[in-house]
């Protein structure tokens, strides 16, 4: 057997004895809440599309009228040819819903980290990161050769003490969270943390791919807690159904971004049909605060239901620690009709094993008071 082969097959088997190895399973998302997999109609409770835009009639019809005029792909990189003309309108109504001067749209989020942190931070800075922040956040901070420090989640007195310790031998220093975090759905202190910056000549960046669209009437974590942040990084993934990464900053840091960003500059432009589709989602969002508001609304009725602390998000993690229980808990609900993927490590730290639920704008009423039921009766109980 080739060596390759070898260690392949040698590594799936201790992953699959921890009950830790993953599949892709086919499956076909009929509208923006049920999916066909395995031959069963579910509801799901595990995608991002918080607003359920990616089926929406007017953001569909932008994105096919994008590729008839512009065709399907932007061509190369956007310093190159695939600057298309709809790229400067998304990021000018990015940055007006951010409250910044500038946005520059990255070909996915995690493209969007991965050259942000780098871009301005390097040897010599300093980089302090939230530990559970999202995974393409380490690596922009690895791919940065800045020194990394970590401070315990959401615990602005130990970042405090790390700058304290350390601002002093180093010539910048950045702060990088999470805004929602992804897997916990509870909110950086991020009012607190942009305080703590201003008092050491620190930067603030952070990652609000699960906050635009959701909170703050639409506007995002940032807006929500009244922080004043330097780099609001995000998504045109989830609440907005699209495709996509970008960060709202000043004029200045988006002009050296799109100058030094590897990422950026290295990478095919987003596809004419996501740009577009983005701006009719951004449409419905500005326009639609009722709408916006509803996956918070739908969480908290959850988590009352199931007795557990109130939602601060759309995401809800019910923790069950061991990752064989978190599948089989995943099997029961799958039983009921309903898709909720069970989380293990290393996406969650060891012995967090969850199921991780996401809720909608269109999740019925009653199937979340079915879910929560079922969760907290035969799961939970």
């Amino acid at each position: 057997m080739p060596s390759l082969d070898a260690f392949a097959k040698t590594k799936l088997a201790a992953l699959e004895a921890r009950h830790l190895k993953r599949t892709l399973a086919e499956t076909t998302r009929a509208d923006g809440l049920w999916v066909e997999r395995g031959g069963r109609r579910m509801l799901s409770f595990s995608c991002n599309d918080y607003l359920n835009l990616t089926h929406h009639p007017a953001v569909k019809h932008a994105a096919v009228e994008a590729t008839k005029k512009y065709g399907v792909g932007a061509g190369a990189s956007r310093l190159v040819t695939g600057n298309h003309p709809l790229f400067g309108e998304l990021e000018r109504r990015l940055a007006q819903l951010k409250g910044t001067e500038a946005a520059c749209v990255f070909g996915s989020g995690y493209l969007a980290n991965a050259g942000i942190v780098p871009a301005v931070a390097s040897k010599g800075d300093l980089l302090l990161v939230d530990e559970l922040s999202h995974s393409c956040l380490w690596a922009g901070a690895r791919l940065s050769w800045a020194r990394v420090e970590v401070f315990r989640h959401n615990d602005v007195a130990h970042a405090e003490e790390i700058l304290r310790f350390h601002r002093v031998a180093h010539r910048h220093a950045l702060i990088v969270t999470d805004g929602v975090f992804s897997m916990d759905g509870d909110l950086a202190p991020l009012k607190a943390l942009s305080t703590l910056a201003q008092a050491y000549d620190t930067w603030l960046m952070s990652d609000d791919a699960h906050g635009l669209g959701v909170l703050g009437g639409g506007r995002g974590s940032a807006h929500a807690t009244g922080a004043s942040v330097d780099l609001q990084m995000g998504t045109l993934s989830k609440a907005l159904g699209s495709y996509g990464g970008y960060v709202c900053a000043s004029a200045a840091v988006i002009d050296l971004l799109k100058t030094r960003a590897r990422t950026l500059i290295y990478s095919t432009g987003v596809p004419p049909a996501s740009v577009a589709a983005a701006l009719a989602a951004l449409d419905i969002v500005e326009n639609d605060t009722e709408l916006t508001a509803r996956p918070l609304a739908k969480a908290q009725s959850f988590t009352r239901i199931c007795n557990l602390p109130p939602a601060a998000s759309q995401i809800v993690p019910v923790v069950l620690g061991d990752p064989l229980a978190a599948l089989e808990a995943s099997q029961i609900l799958e039983r009921e009709g309903f898709l909720v993927t069970p989380i293990r490590p290393p996406t969650v730290p060891e012995g967090t094993a969850r199921l991780r639920l996401a809720f909608t704008a269109g999740h019925p009423d009653d199937e979340v008071a079915r879910l929560a039921t079922i969760i907290r009766e035969r799961i939970l109980a």
